[in-house]
């Protein structure tokens, strides 16, 4: 137990582990974010802010690792004549952006909560029913 009341990552069970890992295929739905779904399953599991962001953050690598892998065929292949130079700048600056990003999220979450996020979600989840509409 933390100071703060919330658990420690690492009490929480495999089984615990594995629903958020579950939950957060509910991204697939427009609109809902993939980080935001594991965090707020996290907080659920009794998580505090900046753990439960800590694994959603840590749960993001294999699919992004995957969908990355995925498609080296099509940067290797004919699709990817002409952009392959174009494509490692991009995805240096991504790797780069992702790194400062993400220390600043775990910053932000050691003394604040997740509700401008959980607003945001919802303004843009709402906005995307209405697009889809």
């Amino acid at each position: 137990m933390k100071r703060d009341g919330g658990r420690r990552l690492d009490t929480l069970e495999y089984k615990e582990a594995g629903v958020i890992g579950v939950f957060q295929s509910f991204a697939l739905i427009a609109g809902l974010s993939r980080d935001g779904i594991c965090m707020a399953t996290g907080l659920v599991r009794g998580l505090d802010n900046e753990d439960a962001a800590r694994f959603a953050f840590l749960l993001a690598t294999p699919p992004i690792l995957a969908a990355g892998l995925y498609k080296i065929p099509d940067l290797t292949g004919p699709l990817g004549a002409g952009i392959r130079g174009d494509a490692i700048i991009a995805a240096i600056a991504a790797a780069i952006t992702a790194v400062f990003t993400v220390h600043f999220l775990m910053r932000y979450f050691k003394t604040r909560t997740l509700t401008p996020f959980g607003i945001y979600c919802i303004v843009f989840g709402t906005a995307m029913v209405i697009y889809n509409l």
